[in-house]
């Protein structure tokens, strides 16, 4: 299964018709992945902690309304997706075997909108058991791709890895009205893009010194961190698509990517189908054949 980068942009996401990437959203199943995943990780820029964290919640999900000043039909929104406690320990064993030691499981923590805003649209039903895994934004970028990396084996057990962050995060400078786009925002869009689909991931990898704007556009990594994480997961083969390209408040991009992994090199498409789950290889040679 593919790995993705979306851009959630602001909570108004969630009630704002007028924004094309709430659309884009709403036509996830049935225009970027027909296939159900078996359960779903997010990696949002709105969970933040020392070490890698995931939450291994039992029963229904809690959610979390971890903004601020918003419209108080924002905060009667439930999105009580299954836990995934099975996934955050095979998150956790597998960061563990990467070398990562001081992995933790809460047990309480819900869905921040960072995840379910997103979801909410995507699998309105929530019936799909999801966790969450933090970033460290005391780390670098290699820490957050090599978490990725670790991750990787979790595409081949039908688990949709998703890195929710934002193209551009300076929310200091954000408009009130959709005016024209900020300069700065489109330079650091438009290099983050052509980085991408360009393949030049160590470029991506090292952005503070490479990309226009940096630090204007992502004055603080939290919301750029699990694009690396999506990155790293996709794994070194990995091609991006665009698959949304919108602006909110003059400098919100929505930019969202999808990483298509490739079969690794003298691998036949039917190999690589024998070594997966049965159930698993069904799903998947109905929704998207791996690129070759």
């Amino acid at each position: 299964m593919d790995t993705f980068f979306l851009s959630h942009g602001s909570p108004m996401l969630s009630v704002d018709e007028s924004l094309p990437a709430r659309h884009f959203f709403e036509s996830w199943r049935s225009k970027v992945l027909p296939a159900a995943p078996t359960a779903i990780l997010v990696v949002s820029g709105h969970w933040e902690t020392a070490s890698p964290t995931v939450n291994a919640i039992d029963g229904s999900s809690d959610t979390i309304h971890d903004f601020y000043n918003f419209p108080k039909r924002l905060y009667e929104f439930k999105y009580p997706a299954p836990g995934a406690p099975h996934l955050a320990r095979r998150v956790k064993e597998l960061l563990q075997n990467a070398g990562f030691e001081h992995v933790k499981e809460d047990n309480a923590r819900g869905l921040d909108h960072g995840a379910w805003i997103p979801l909410m649209l995507m699998y309105p039903e929530a019936d799909i058991p999801v966790c969450q895994l933090s970033v460290q934004t005391q780390m670098d970028v290699t820490h957050h791709f090599n978490m990725g990396k670790a991750l990787a084996p979790l595409r081949d057990e039908g688990v949709l890895i998703i890195g929710s962050g934002s193209a551009t995060h300076n929310l200091r400078m954000l408009s009130r009205e959709n005016g024209p786009v900020a300069q700065w925002a489109s330079d650091f869009d438009t290099w983050l893009k052509e980085a991408l689909l360009g393949g030049r991931y160590n470029e991506v990898n090292n952005y503070m010194e490479k990309a226009p704007n940096a630090r204007m556009a992502q004055p603080w990594p939290d919301h750029f961190y699990p694009l690396h994480v999506a990155l790293g997961a996709a794994g070194e083969r990995a091609k991006a698509d665009l698959i949304h390209h919108s602006w909110s408040n003059s400098n919100l991009s929505y930019a969202s990517y999808r990483q298509v992994f490739r079969i690794a090199k003298g691998r036949t498409y039917r190999q690589y189908f024998l070594c997966l789950p049965k159930s698993i290889a069904f799903k998947t040679f109905n929704a998207q054949k791996p690129h070759l």
